[in-house]
């Protein structure tokens, strides 16, 4: 696993052995989200729940995000993150947070940019958090879900309207968008 682009191109980022605790993103459906949020990521403040290694927050601040924090309940994973983060050098950028998702979303205070959701699978959790997330998520909010594919997202989630599903073998990504208002 490594950093595809941006300030820490090519950097090897670490990960937690076996999938029972973290099942990273490959490269092709990384590459895959960040070629459909591309434009938005500069300046964002990015929001990287369920962190699991670090690497899509990790890839956002390469690409030009102002701020990420990460958010990890297992204490492995977290030192995976914390030693990555640390490695490209982005810990002027980083808060990385040792917590529940659902917990960190009840006491977020800062709006956010790009959220990356990629809950460990066939539990619900996407389904539970995201009137949450909405709550927190900025006027230009970009909320991109990873899933398992059988798994059907509403159209919306209060302003977070669902743009599209991409399918990738055995996952999908759902991604929504907080609608644009015309000034």
């Amino acid at each position: 696993m490594r950093v595809i682009t941006g300030e820490a191109r090519g950097k090897k980022l670490l990960t937690l052995e076996g999938d029972e605790v973290t099942r990273p993103t490959t490269d092709m459906v990384k590459e895959s989200i960040f070629s459909i949020i591309q434009f938005d990521v500069p300046g964002a403040t990015v929001l990287d729940l369920y962190a699991g290694s670090g690497q899509l927050g990790i890839e956002a601040i390469s690409r030009g995000a102002s701020h990420c924090v990460f958010v990890e309940n297992n204490r492995d994973a977290l030192s995976v993150v914390k030693e990555n983060v640390l490695s490209c050098k982005f810990t002027d950028r980083a808060r990385i947070l040792n917590m529940d998702a659902a917990e960190y979303l009840k006491i977020a205070k800062k709006e956010v940019d790009i959220a990356f959701v990629d809950p460990p699978y066939r539990n619900g959790i996407i389904e539970k958090i995201m009137p949450q997330l909405e709550k927190i998520m900025s006027d230009r909010g970009i909320v991109v879900c990873e899933h398992e594919k059988e798994l059907e997202l509403p159209e919306s989630y209060g302003s977070l309207v669902k743009k599209k599903t991409y399918k990738y073998g055995k996952i999908s990504l759902t991604v929504y968008r907080k609608p644009e208002t015309e000034e």
